[in-house]
């Protein structure tokens, strides 16, 4: 592939080239107006910011340095964890549900 250059020896970026949808692929029953990944988007976003505030919390109880700090993360991420997820994945279910009545 051959670059080209501005002047003053600047490359030049390749333009990119957009992909053509194939709906020869598409069955009757497909929905191609959904999230690609078939996740709800809030749902992304709410998993992101619900991580980051758990690691946050967990992160300073760690670093207390007490006893009880230390043993109250762990229980945390041992039950907190499973919960945060069963709870986003219920949600994700809800919402695609909600989304495929329409």
């Amino acid at each position: 592939m051959a670059h080209r250059l501005l002047a003053g020896g600047m490359p030049v970026a390749p333009q990119p080239i957009a992909s053509v949808r194939n709906e020869t692929g598409i069955g009757p029953t497909d929905d191609v107006t959904r999230d690609p990944d078939g996740v709800p988007h809030d749902v992304v976003g709410l998993s992101a910011l619900f991580s980051f505030l758990l690691a946050a919390l967990v992160l300073g109880m760690w670093l207390t340095g007490s006893t009880t700090g230390r043993v109250s993360a762990i229980a945390l991420l041992v039950f907190g964890v499973p919960m945060l997820v069963s709870g986003l994945r219920e949600r994700a279910d809800r919402e695609r549900d909600n989304r495929d009545r329409r």
